[in-house]
């Protein structure tokens, strides 16, 4: 009988509740070995790799491509190396699994199959086992429970992932393993090839294929929705090329690639991802549920503007104006710490420190790393960490605790050419700053009339926290900053 193992939707985070298979690596019965790539999940916000805990194949692919499946969902059936189940006996297992949530993608890799599940058929007598009791006031699950008591382990040690703590059939069956060595196989260079990652449209599955095979993606165009890049385009230069046409015959040029579009009349259907969800999800919670109220100023950023000049010449290189803004709103925060806020239900949670999220936009939606202690940070500093948490948002790679959380957003539009909006708030956060872009307009300096570049700037406040007059005094005291930004470098 073949040793038929379960391969279930992995859990990365508490608020997890589904993924996306987003390729299979490894094909339907073709072995591979530990450490080897197995898939890729996408989460709301990530892109994970699932690597193998120990050799095998997989006996039977059950999720497809793009589909989303909840955590804890059947969706392949691992087998040993050498094993050759029948399909009764595939079909058998799928029929007697019981969905649970798995934690660690390597853990579920490895997992044994359950016990319930181990055969169809009376199974042979085994030599008698050490059963144990499990007190009443334990907090565990019957099926857990069930399976301690009878396979003699002890549940003290065990922490519950459960609502409350509670010991589930996951947690006694992983503490029931014997401990695996989990990683291996060789690192993977995803440094851009070409072109930076985050100027061209691409989904991040094909930015990684593109990376792993060399591929340039700004010679490509994209045959997704609005002229993305997917995963296909960039198979297609992979892939050998065609026959070369005989020498007498000229050389023709490809015709340009052009993306499908919807029938005259039809709508093109588009199923959200977990990530869209989720951004649908928090917003549509956040207007609804928050008392918005906007405050807007205008500022001159000519002095900003002075300094990069002198940077670029010095160095090579400078910060941008959004790095500057970020750094000025640190500092307000710490001086107005009635803004600093997250709202949680009738609890208002203030801050001695300034994390703030800065909105990236990424093909699929956006997400907002957080810079971490900002206030405590240069402006150059705070360049070179928003530069990085760019980089991985707009890849996959950021971890959980790299965008939960802050105290406070910025939002910038102004590269788009955006004069001003206004944001919606980031929940559980207080507040969100809107900027816009710079424009040269005419103003009184001095009784005279002359030019300065100015930049439109909208706060978004949850007035259940913050009162009008503490907003406006950060708003004062943020305009003070940027336009006097000897004060951000001091």
């Amino acid at each position: 009988m073949a040793n038929l193992r379960a391969f279930a939707m992995p859990k990365w985070g508490i608020e997890m509740t589904e993924g996306v298979v987003a390729e299979w690596k490894v094909a339907q019965g073709a072995p591979f070995k530990k450490g080897d790539l197995l898939a890729l999940i996408e989460t709301a916000k990530i892109t994970n790799e699932v690597e193998a805990a120990a050799d095998g194949m997989f006996a039977r692919l059950i999720a497809e491509t793009g589909g989303s499946y909840q955590v804890g969902e059947l969706i392949a059936i691992l087998a040993g190396p050498d094993d050759a189940p029948s399909e009764a006996e595939i079909d058998a297992f799928i029929a007697g699994y019981k969905p649970g949530e798995s934690k660690a993608p390597a853990a579920a890799a490895n997992a044994p199959a359950p016990a319930p599940v181990a055969a169809a058929a009376p199974p042979p007598a085994a030599p008698a086992k050490q059963a144990i009791v499990i007190p009443a006031d334990i907090n565990i699950s019957p099926i857990a429970r069930s399976f301690a008591e009878e396979n003699g382990i002890a549940v003290s040690g065990i922490a519950g992932s459960g609502p409350d703590g509670r010991i589930t059939f996951q947690d006694v069956r992983q503490a029931s393993l014997p401990p695996v060595a989990v990683g291996g196989g060789a690192a993977v260079d995803i440094a851009p090839v070409g072109n930076a990652l985050g100027e061209v449209f691409a989904s991040p599955l094909a930015r990684r294929l593109a990376a792993e095979h060399g591929v340039d993606l700004g010679g490509i165009a994209g045959t997704g929705p609005r002229g993305r890049i997917c995963k296909a385009d960039v198979l297609a230069r992979v892939k050998p090329a065609a026959a070369p046409a005989p020498a007498s015959a000229p050389a023709v040029a490809p015709a340009p690639m052009e993306f499908a579009r919807p029938a005259a009349g039809a709508a093109e259907i588009v199923k959200m991802s977990p990530m869209r969800k989720a951004i649908a999800k928090a917003l549509s919670h956040s207007k609804s549920t928050i008392p918005h109220f906007y405050l807007r100023s205008k500022v001159r950023i000519d002095a900003i503007l002075g300094l990069r000049t002198q940077a670029k010449a010095a160095t090579g290189e400078a910060p941008s104006i959004n790095d500057y803004i970020v750094r000025a709103c640190a500092l307000a925060l710490v001086r107005h710490p009635d803004v600093n806020v997250q709202v949680h239900g009738d609890e208002i949670h203030r801050f001695g420190s300034a994390d703030i999220a800065v909105a990236v936009a990424t093909d699929k939606g956006l997400i907002t790393p957080i810079v971490k202690g900002a206030d405590r940070l240069s402006v150059a500093a705070i360049s070179r960490e928003v530069k990085t948490l760019a980089e991985k948002a707009r890849t996959g790679k950021l971890q959980p605790e790299e965008f939960q959380g802050g105290s406070f957003s910025v939002s910038n539009l102004g590269m788009f050419g955006i004069d001003q909006f206004d944001a919606i708030i980031n929940p559980p956060q207080g507040a969100i700053l809107a900027v816009g872009a710079g424009a040269r307009e005419p103003i009184e300096i001095g009784n005279a009339l002359a030019f300065g570049t100015i930049v439109k700037l909208s706060l978004s406040c949850d007035h259940r926290a913050i009162d009008g007059a503490n907003g406006a005094d950060f708003m004062r005291t943020l305009k003070v900053l940027i336009e006097e930004p000897a004060l951000l470098t001091g």
